[in-house]
């Protein structure tokens, strides 16, 4: 399970996001820009959702413990070069 909670509004935009497994969980704090937001979603999505959209998309590539603790949403093209055209396929519908 992945939680998201908003913890500033502002730009760049703050969020703690905590991963539950039945293993344990880890937390985070997540920064993003309202630039990004627009590039990565259109504006379509909440911001919260598109931060759960990256936290599946990390989560299908490597371990929750494997997370940094602290970083922007742009990181995560540097170690994974198909995220960004990869998340549309997570932000919708299931």
């Amino acid at each position: 399970m992945i939680a998201v909670q908003c913890t500033a509004e502002g730009d760049p935009m703050g969020f703690a996001v905590t991963v539950r497994e039945p293993n344990g969980e880890t937390s985070h704090q997540v920064s993003m820009s309202r630039q990004t937001w627009q590039r990565l979603c259109g504006g379509q999505y909440p911001p919260e959702r598109c931060i759960d959209a990256a936290f599946r998309f990390l989560l299908d590539h490597e371990p929750k413990e494997s997370i940094l603790g602290r970083f922007d949403v742009t990181l995560i093209a540097r170690y994974f070069p198909s995220f960004e055209r990869d998340l549309p396929s997570y932000l919708s519908p299931s």
